[in-house]
């Protein structure tokens, strides 16, 4: 019975789907008679509207045939408005992995800090709870600034989304190591070190993971609006320029593979939790 319920689960997905599909066809089936243009919104969209012809929302074949349109040349280069999906997603997944490895090497030091020391996380602690709650994206103007460098701005507010997750969970972690672990570690005259390493590090590295993976789920999440603000190369700059050329198909398409690569990158981490706490 429990060998079957895989099966089912993938059954009801399939299921899903192509419901989901056929209410999509059907939603965006072309009506009869002309489509009359709200004022507001042709000033908006721009000229595309302000003809009087709105661009009829694409339904699921127009999507798939713009889907295979990019895979087919994911990487092709033909100029700074023109780049293939590929190259426009692999500009972001670079951004975010650079600005989460600088945060992972910041935030995990200071986070054993914190966690071992009660002196150090009173002192720390209300600028953490000051700091937390800004949105990254408030950050982007003085990034800019101060900079004075779009991409390397977007890797900051990254690393500044990015800080705070893993900050709290490995803290959390290594404060909650056992305390019995600690007192033998003592008897045995292990340096602290040596401590933080062998004993500290295994246990509390369940957490640690956890709080990188919530951190590059919402790296994922920020980056797509910071390049929405810098404009260049990347997918949420792909999305903006697609949404002024009003090709709704394109949207469609990048909105689908940011989700695609987003459950990528969490499944990464997911399985590599697991690992360490099998191993713990």
């Amino acid at each position: 019975m429990q060998a079957q319920q895989p099966w089912r689960a993938t059954g009801l997905s399939v299921a899903l789907f192509l419901t989901f599909l056929l209410i999509w066809h059907v939603a965006t089936r072309p009506a009869e008679g002309t489509v009359t243009v709200d004022p507001a919104y042709a000033a908006l969209v721009g000229s595309a509207a302000a003809s009087g012809s709105a661009t009829p929302f694409p339904g699921p074949a127009e999507v798939g045939a713009k889907l295979w349109q990019h895979l087919r040349d994911p990487f092709y280069d033909r100029g700074p408005n023109d780049k293939g999906i590929g190259v426009q997603l692999a500009y972001s997944v670079a951004r975010v992995l650079t600005g989460f490895l600088l945060a992972a090497l910041v935030a995990i030091p200071l986070g054993f800090l914190v966690g071992m020391s009660r002196m150090v996380h009173r002192a720390v602690d209300p600028f953490i709870q000051v700091l937390k709650p800004i949105s990254p994206l408030a950050w982007m103007p003085l990034a800019l600034y101060t900079i004075k460098d779009a991409n390397t701005s977007a890797i900051f507010v990254i690393f500044i989304c990015s800080l705070w997750p893993m900050l709290a969970n490995t803290a959390f972690g290594v404060a909650s190591v056992r305390q019995d672990w600690l007192n033998v570690a003592r008897t045995l005259e292990v340096s602290r070190l040596r401590t933080a390493l062998r004993v500290i590090l295994p246990a509390a590295a369940p957490t640690i993971m956890t709080g990188m993976r919530i951190s590059v789920g919402i790296a994922w999440l920020v980056i797509v609006a910071a390049e929405m603000l810098i404009g260049g190369t990347g997918i949420g700059y792909f999305v903006w320029n697609e949404w002024n050329n009003l090709s709704i198909a394109n949207i469609i398409c990048a909105i689908l593979f940011i989700g695609l690569i987003g459950m990528l990158l969490d499944t990464l981490l997911a399985r590599a939790t697991r690992l360490v706490s099998y191993r713990e």
